[in-house]
């Protein structure tokens, strides 16, 4: 490397110093595309530049501390990985790397006095050499983009022009690769995130109530991991009586999970002070509107029951939610509750509470609005219908001799069927039964 005068300098092997370089080798690295076979999109790109410069011979390579590996061999067999690299000191491509971002041209390798000595002249039969570096985004050399001819010549303008702006696409190819994993590894990370902020928002398991059977499930809108305000809860407040609850957040995002925990830990500790279930949503209206929510509001049905020798009794509230369904043993279904005022709007709201009974047979089932509005899946031109609260009821209904968890399994698989495994929306549902005794 006579006559060559390098920025940083040069090792103890008497090479370029940058080759060295840890931030450029981490560069190289992070490309993922050392020892990878070969590529239609870079193939291309070095087929390119044999066709404008007439020569037969193109290589796009990647430089490590002791290697040059090409990624793209044209006009040479080179198949597997041990054929397409050379130890960094037999290659041209380490005077790119050591000249920072300087393409280097020769037009008589023989004669030129930076390369006559050089191990690669006449292995690699080097009559003449053109290269242009190929640059990560912050500016470390990766490699090369260059073409070889076995004579000596003259590099006409236009040739080396277009081999700069072939060696800017092979770079723009390469960081356009590691911006897309980037941005998809991103987006695992924030859909994890996403889930498990909504996971968090939901009871890890439904309590066991003496007497009843209870079963709940979150069914995720598909393809979507945006956290939605869909929550539901089954506690116990004092003595003998119990709280269930199923909530809607409106919107998405950690601003909704905002409100779904408020929501949420609002309603357990107003349910250790009040029975009626509209006073426990009335205090979290007003909780919601002292706190300032913002634009989002909440549908909620609530209700407080107790075990009897008969079953179960209760009375429930709904504020703005889709009303809750009982499925009578004999297989009849009606709606419960007196569709109220939805919350954090309006400091004054109307709420009533409704009192029902549960013999044995009997389910009682809470769902969001994902359940009635599941949409079939697409069919050319013709709009998607909804699944719709009487398809909801007919479905209930067909539920005969299955215990809480058989109901809601049965129920999602119903849903799934319609939308097609697509549901357009998050969907909850919550059942409790009164199980027969022996």
């Amino acid at each position: 490397m006579e006559g060559t005068a390098f920025p940083g300098g040069l090792r103890d092997d008497g090479l370029p110093a940058a080759l060295s370089d840890p931030a450029r080798l981490a560069a190289v690295a992070a490309t993922g595309l050392l020892d990878t076979g070969p590529e239609e999109a870079f193939d291309d790109l070095s087929g390119l530049a044999a066709t404008a410069t007439g020569c037969r011979r193109a290589f796009i390579t990647l430089v490590d501390g002791d290697r040059s590996y090409g990624k793209s061999c044209v006009g040479v067999e080179a198949r597997t990985p041990a054929e397409r690299q050379h130890p960094v000191g037999e290659s041209f491509c380490s005077f790119l790397v050591g000249l920072e971002g300087a393409p280097f041209v020769v037009e008589d390798a023989a004669r030129d006095p930076r390369t006559r000595s050089h191990p690669a002249l006449v292995p690699q039969r080097i009559g003449a050499w053109a290269g242009y570096p190929v640059l990560a985004p912050g500016g470390e050399v990766l490699g090369s983009l260059c073409v070889i001819d076995e004579n000596p010549r003259a590099w006409q303008p236009t040739e080396l022009t277009t081999l700069a702006t072939l060696a800017r696409a092979v770079g723009n190819e390469i960081n356009l690769r590691e911006s897309l994993d980037t941005a998809r590894s991103a987006l695992r990370t924030s859909n994890e995130l996403a889930r498990s902020l909504q996971d968090s928002l939901l009871p890890p398991a439904l309590q066991r109530i003496p007497g009843l059977e209870t079963a709940a499930s979150y069914l995720p809108a598909a393809g979507g991991t945006t956290v939605v305000g869909d929550f539901y809860d089954l506690f116990h407040t004092r003595g003998p009586w119990w709280s269930t609850v199923m909530g809607d957040v409106s919107g998405k995002g950690t601003e909704a999970a905002k409100v779904t925990a408020l929501a949420r830990y609002t309603l357990r500790a107003e349910a250790t002070r009040h029975l009626s279930p509209a006073a426990v949503l009335g205090h979290l209206n007003s909780a919601l509107i002292s706190q300032g929510t913002g634009n989002r509001f909440l549908t909620a049905v609530y209700a407080t029951f107790r075990t009897t020798p008969g079953g179960l009794a209760g009375r429930l509230c709904t504020a703005g939610h889709p009303p809750a369904l009982i499925r009578r043993a004999d297989g009849r279904v009606r709606e419960a509750g007196a569709r109220g005022t939805l919350l954090g709007v309006v400091p004054g709201v109307s709420l009533t509470d409704v009192r029902f009974r549960l013999a044995p047979g009997d389910v009682l089932l809470l769902y969001t609005d994902g359940a009635t509005e599941a949409r079939a899946s697409r069919s050319g031109a013709v709009p998607r219908a909804e699944f719709g609260e009487n398809a909801l009821a007919a479905a209930l209904s067909g539920c005969g001799g299955l215990d809480a968890s058989g109901i809601v399994e049965r129920l999602g698989r119903i849903l799934d069927r319609h939308s097609g495994g697509w549901a357009s929306d998050d969907t909850a549902l919550l059942a409790i039964r009164v199980p027969h005794r022996p």
